[in-house]
């Protein structure tokens, strides 16, 4: 049976917008590095209203930052 997964671009839209740290991006969207590390990496998947503060911050959509794909 196929599975999903969901992977994002948030790294590269970090870098995208003027090498934003995760500091920076963590402190726009009002949560902590450790969260924003989290989800670079794959491992935690976010709130849906962290979704779109993070959509908003790089001015995408949400599907710009998150794609669900099935593996």
């Amino acid at each position: 049976m196929p599975t999903d997964e969901v992977v994002n671009q948030i790294r590269r839209l970090r870098f995208d917008h003027g090498e934003m740290t995760q500091q920076q991006l963590a402190d726009r969207v009002r949560c902590t590095r450790q969260t924003i590390i989290a989800l670079e990496q794959g491992k935690y998947l976010p709130s849906l209203a962290l979704a779109f503060r993070l959509a908003r911050v790089f001015d995408v959509s949400i599907e710009d930052v998150f794609d669900l794909r099935e593996i």
